[in-house]
């Protein structure tokens, strides 16, 4: 008697499992199935922020190519291109199509902020006197420079960091593949657009202008 008890009571609950189950996986209902362990459903995958995680890039102070401490919050309210530099690339010349972008558009509350690098191919082997008279001379750079960094791995910039974390690159990569590459930001401090090293300055005049504009 007590086994035949016990049976029907495992009967019962292993209907109100099976109905409860059912109800979790019923298409449109508000409770969602969760992805095979070890296998995230990448429709349902939620990336959930970091507290201490950056938002905007004026969360960010670098130093200038004279040593100076420059706190990116003095950029609030303007249109930054945030590019990586060097002086012996085979993308040097791009120098002249960004001062250019820069004089067309700086009345109107457009910023060019240049970090020079040497993570590629040794390019910018220069101390930051060399580099600032090589664009100077060479260019004509009037936009703000800043010491030179490293864009990729453990040392790189944090700002660099946040760009790469903002914006992927190609292959839905993070890292930065090469010297010029370009980041938009706009007047809030939020990362826009992301563009290749081979992308010329004068082919984001267009997404420039359209931001400037605003």
């Amino acid at each position: 008697m007590l086994r035949s008890k016990t049976n029907v009571l495992l009967t019962v609950m292993g209907l109100a499992c099976s109905t409860a189950v059912g109800l979790y996986l019923l298409p449109g209902s508000a409770a969602k199935a969760e992805p095979t362990a070890g296998k995230p459903d990448p429709k349902r995958a939620v990336v959930k922020k970091e507290s201490n995680v950056a938002d905007t890039v004026y969360e960010f102070t670098a130093k200038t190519l004279d040593g100076q401490d420059k706190s990116l919050s003095d950029y609030r309210g303007k249109v930054l291109l945030i590019v990586n530099t060097a002086s012996k690339c085979g993308f040097t010349p791009q120098y002249e199509g960004l001062e250019k972008l820069y004089k067309d558009n700086k009345s109107k509350g457009f910023e060019i902020l240049g970090f020079p690098c040497n993570q590629f191919g040794a390019q910018e082997p220069g101390d930051a006197a060399e580099i600032g008279a090589f664009c100077k001379k060479n260019y004509g750079v009037d936009f703000q420079m800043f010491e030179k960094v490293d864009v990729n791995g453990e040392k790189a910039h944090p700002l660099w960091k946040f760009l790469q974390s903002e914006k992927r690159g190609a292959f839905n990569t993070e890292s930065i593949k090469w010297n010029f590459t370009k980041f938009l930001v706009d007047r809030n401090g939020v990362v826009q657009k992301r563009y290749a090293p081979n992308v010329k300055p004068e082919d984001i005049a267009a997404d420039i202008k359209k931001l400037v504009d605003k």
